[in-house]
């Protein structure tokens, strides 16, 4: 055993002071559909229904025991990590200063209150989260404090691998794979050095979103890089930089064990996961069981760990989450049709429907100097291929139309 499994042994062990060990449980459901033996790690069931409890509490404690005197600690998230640093400052007596975007979400700054109780102030600072760390960092220097990273931290990242402690204890025996969500790399990092010392050799698989590759791309590069752009429906794993701490443990994966899954495909999996198997995933939590398609050759016949990184799901977005699902799916498009104005236009375009197709928007209005106007037109079915009788009896009425679907600068302004 090297001497980073015995302190992630060690950290999981204080753990036990704090909340249980999250369930390890065997999915019937996935294990079926994918001829393998898969078992979900249920991280979404931790105290703050997220992994983000195990660091902060490990970089916590260990402040403390180096600096007793320590007054405050310091944080900047809009997310997981604020509920789970606030949640240790209750357990610990200690106060927290935790930094939040302005646009944070209420339910989120309500669940991180709620967490942390009085020993908690939070500061609503910065539209973007990139402002919201500038100012956390210059009053964490000037109070004194503790900064404690969501990932790019030792400590934290110790914290995060009794994670991997847990499956191994749980299990009886070392998972052919495990599937591992990437952010930061913090879980990523401390999973990846914990399997790497306690052998005989676990298969690992890490899960990115398409809109936030950050470990693909310094992979690609050689050094961490900050993506351009990052699409952030899946807020929590999408991070426009990898850590350099993380990094450095991650620098040797292969290239073809990263996998970025699309944002709408895993709206497909959060739904199919809360109607079938009543388990609420955030985004990034499900990411692991939604490449589990992409990972069909891999996992069959073998022991397959996926890590359910977080449940912290709002309700308010589920109406989305089955918007970009039907698309990604095929059973709902946008489209733009031209349509006459004339009496009975709209006639003649309602009678070209199928029976299976239903009218789930529909904008149109009239101009007076114009022969034609434009209808903003949103169609629901039950058969992907229901669209392609559609358009062809469009097209054999002489209708003239435009598939708007996958057009994400349209989509941005009218879906």
């Amino acid at each position: 055993m090297s001497d980073f499994v015995d302190k992630a042994h060690s950290a999981e062990h204080h753990m036990r002071a704090v909340f249980p060990a999250t369930p390890l449980q065997r999915n019937d459901h996935l294990s079926a559909r994918y001829g393998a033996d898969v078992w979900l790690k249920r991280e979404d069931l931790s105290p703050v229904r997220s992994y983000k409890i195990r660091g902060a509490l490990n970089a916590m404690t260990k402040a403390l025991a180096r600096d007793p005197k320590l007054k405050v600690f310091v944080c900047a998230s809009a997310g997981n990590h604020a509920q789970g640093v606030a949640f240790v400052c209750r357990h610990l007596g200690v106060k927290g200063v935790i930094f939040m975007p302005v646009t944070t979400p209420q339910q989120k700054i309500a669940k991180t209150r709620t967490f942390g109780g009085e020993t908690i102030e939070i500061r609503l600072v910065g539209d973007y989260f990139d402002d919201t760390l500038i100012e956390a960092q210059a009053f964490c220097k000037e109070a004194g404090g503790h900064f404690l990273s969501p990932f790019d931290d030792l400590d934290v990242i110790e914290g995060q691998a009794s994670v991997a402690a847990e499956i191994m204890e749980q299990l009886g025996r070392t998972p052919d794979v495990v599937v591992l969500p990437v952010g930061g790399g913090g879980l990523a990092a401390g999973t990846t050095r914990y399997f790497a010392a306690v052998g005989p050799k676990t298969d690992l698989r890490y899960i990115e979103p398409a809109g936030g590759a950050s470990l693909a791309a310094a992979l690609d590069a050689g050094h961490p890089v900050k993506l351009d752009k990052v699409d952030n429906f899946v807020d929590g794993a999408a991070v426009a930089r990898i850590g350099d701490l993380t990094f450095s443990t991650l620098k040797s994966v292969p290239t073809d064990h990263v996998i970025a899954v699309p944002e709408d495909r895993i709206c497909t999996t959060i739904l199919e996961m809360l109607n079938v198997e009543g388990v609420v995933l955030e985004p990034a939590g499900a990411m692991s069981v939604d490449a589990l398609q992409d990972l069909r050759k891999v996992i069959r016949g073998k022991t397959v760990v996926c890590v359910t990184s977080g449940g912290n799901f709002d309700f308010e977005r589920l109406p989305e989450v089955k918007e970009r699902s039907q698309r990604h799916s095929g059973l709902k498009k946008y489209f733009l049709l031209r349509l006459p104005q004339r009496p009975g236009a709209l006639k003649d375009f309602l009678q070209v429907l199928g029976p299976d197709d239903n009218i789930a928007r529909f904008e149109y209005l009239k101009k007076s100097a114009r022969n034609f106007g434009s209808v903003l037109i949103g169609i629901e079915t039950t058969q992907p291929d229901n669209f392609d009788s559609l358009f062809r009896r469009l097209d054999e009425g002489g209708f003239v139309y435009s598939d708007i679907t996958g057009n994400e600068t349209i989509a941005e302004f009218i879906v």
